[in-house]
């Protein structure tokens, strides 16, 4: 059975990347088959959706479980070439019928979440706390299918869906659902209903959330790290609170952008060397696919510095920031390479952000630890220490 997708490829690095579906996609057409067999008794082998992305989808579905009260559907989720913990997962629909006392003139869908489906707890995500973690999209998709079911049938009155995902509080684990205050469960995603693979759109979507928590938490300041590295490092800090880093990974410029969209007064990012000697020569997207001149870089700024042309040729000659912050310490112009390093990360992330927010930094090795330090650095860094009690 074709689904759609069978010719529906992106192109990455000179490989054929296969695109996926969402489990937004696979709950609507779960939830569609669901009604379907509720209300007509009879089991459609597979549903058609056109995703908000304007791909028409036909999804097979091979779960039924029928009751006399209700009829549940599952549509197996299928992410692509993208490495998407939730591939595989099967995405199930419960569909029922509501009685009320009142007599009811129209249709209406209920949505919920069961087993496997995430619960919010935190305010400033998709939906509000005590909500089932079903993102907006999805949840116009459900009820856009389970609706024309109802159409489809003639009837009139009020349907429950419950989405549930077997295996999803397990398979959570490994998403940011925990991290985002959402628990028990996955969250029912997607707002193009097609899964890209590893598209930097989903990537960035992801930094949004978490800063949008942030905001909703009703912090002022961002605390801001690259990756691991940066979260490690941040253990030196037993004072700081951890939990409000929010990981930026190489997208240091859109980061900066969403950071003055969403009104805060300012920014820290604590960041290995080797991604942050890039911001001082304003590359905003540190991926080494983007920009990979990291010795370079530092020769520069070690030029500038007043280094000799012998530790600077060392430099370029380097493998690994690690080693030409070796070579600078052995040369005695560390400190003041550092300085103008720190200089022009600062003047970058003021002109990308045109002055509209407060940018400091602290960047570090893993060998020798802090290299250098903004000069707004140390009083930022105190508005993320624990609070007491």
């Amino acid at each position: 059975m074709k689904t759609g997708l069978e010719e529906a490829y992106l192109v990455k690095g000179g490989k054929k990347l296969r695109l996926g579906y969402t489990t937004g996609s696979c709950a609507a057409a779960a939830a569609r088959a669901a009604a379907e067999c509720l209300l007509t008794k009879k089991r459609p082998d597979c549903v058609e959706l056109m995703t908000p992305k304007g791909i028409r989808l036909c999804l097979p579905v091979r779960f039924f479980r029928e009751s006399e009260t209700e009829v549940t559907c599952g549509v197996q989720k299928d992410g692509g070439d993208d490495p998407d913990v939730t591939h595989g997962l099967w995405i199930l629909a419960t569909v029922s019928r509501l009685h009320c006392r009142e007599s009811v003139s129209g249709q209406e869908v209920v949505i919920d979440g069961g087993e496997g489906v995430g619960r919010v707890t935190r305010p400033g995500l998709d939906q509000p706390p005590g909500a089932a973690a079903i993102n907006r999209v999805p949840r116009a998709m459900i009820r856009e299918q389970v609706l024309g079911a109802m159409e489809k049938a003639g009837y009139i009155g009020r349907l429950q869906v419950v989405i549930s995902v077997p295996g999803g509080e397990e398979t959570a684990k490994r998403t940011f659902n925990p991290r985002l205050g959402i628990v028990g469960g996955i969250s029912i995603l997607g707002t193009s209903g097609i899964v890209m693979p590893m598209s930097e759109e989903a990537l960035i979507a992801t930094i949004r959330v978490e800063m949008e928590l942030r905001r909703a938490a009703g912090d002022r300041y961002l605390l801001m790290v690259p990756g691991n590295y940066g979260e490690d490092f941040l253990a030196r800090y037993p004072q700081v609170d951890t939990e409000l880093a929010v990981k930026c990974s190489n997208y240091v410029g859109a980061s900066l952008e969403m950071a003055v969209e969403m009104g805060f007064e300012g920014v820290l990012f604590v960041a290995h060397i080797g991604k942050f000697i890039k911001v001082s020569g304003g590359i905003m997207n540190t991926h080494s696919h983007q920009a990979d001149c990291r010795a370079e870089l530092l020769a520069a700024q070690a030029a500038r510095s007043g280094a000799s042309l012998e530790t600077v040729q060392k430099i370029l000659g380097t493998d690994t920031t690690e080693e030409a912050v070796e070579a600078l310490k052995n040369a005695g112009c560390l400190e003041d390479t550092m300085e103008e390093m720190m200089r022009r990360i600062v003047f970058y992330m003021q002109h990308h952000t045109e002055g509209k927010l407060r940018t400091e930094a602290i960047v570090f090795s893993s060998r020798l630890g802090v290299l250098g330090e903004s000069a707004g650095a140390g009083n930022m860094i105190e508005k993320f220490y624990r609070k007491e009690g």
